[in-house]
């Protein structure tokens, strides 16, 4: 993708007419994405609605409501072997769309106050919100401690020490859902996760069996009287799998 790319959307196809009927769209970890993603998807959907010559070409995104979500503080685009003007120059804040943004605050974290005593609100709210910082000033590079009770020490087989750390006696507590709903083990990477998902798959007896996702929707589902399923991607509506174990 570069700055003159297009999405691949034909004024005419099914997509188009979904867009053409949506009032909104949330783009969510938005930040996480090098700006020309968005350039692109501005300069498709200007070309869909000037093709029915509905639509000024100063508007953005054909005159939709786009919602960006993400924190600067969080994880910026990934440019490999970039340096830090080169990811600053890939993310959203530096494209021509960021200056038309209306940017709005997130002041309240809805998820981690829920049943939270009035203290531990009030630090939630200062550590997520900026007016508090872990560390010392530095130029964009430090040391992070971690502490030794956190760390695997075992070079040999790490994943296997870190599923018996996370998943104690995971056999004996296997019809447990509680167990499993208490503890989760999280990585960086899709390849990790998949090796992690395998050897906990390798501890439980039975053959692993994989189910799909239906592949059409529920007349019941229709949301208003325009509803045309025709236009719902296959993509979205088959692409689910799900990995399970004979009676578990």
């Amino acid at each position: 993708m570069n700055e003159d790319s297009f999405c691949h959307i034909k004024p005419d196809n099914d997509v188009a007419k979904l867009i053409k009927k949506t009032t909104s769209i949330t783009w969510d970890e938005a930040l996480m994405v090098h700006r020309n993603a968005f350039e692109a998807l501005d300069r498709s959907m200007n070309d869909i609605f000037n093709s029915r010559g509905i639509s000024d070409s100063q508007m953005l995104f054909g005159g939709k409501v786009v919602g960006f979500g993400g924190d600067f503080r969080q994880i910026l685009p990934v440019i490999p072997n970039a340096c830090r003007q080169d990811i600053v120059n890939a993310s959203l804040s530096s494209s021509s769309i960021w200056e038309r943004c209306k940017v709005l605050m997130l002041t309240k974290n809805m998820r981690l106050t829920i049943d939270s005593e009035t203290s531990e609100i009030e630090q939630t709210r200062v550590f997520y919100f900026g007016k508090g910082k872990v560390g010392g000033v530095n130029d964009g590079e430090a040391v992070v401690d971690i502490p030794h009770d956190l760390l695997i020490t075992d070079s040999m087989d790490p994943i296997f020490v870190l599923i018996e750390y996370v998943y104690p006696s995971i056999l004996v507590n296997i019809k447990n859902s509680s167990y499993f709903q208490e503890r989760a083990i999280l990585a960086p990477k899709h390849e990790v996760i998949q090796e992690i998902n395998d050897r906990l798959l390798a501890l439980f007896p039975g053959d692993k069996k994989e189910h799909l996702s239906s592949d059409s929707l529920s007349e019941s589902e229709q949301l208003h009287n325009q509803f045309d399923k025709t236009l719902q991607s296959p993509d979205v509506l088959n692409g689910l799998k799900l990995s399970s174990l004979p009676n578990h």
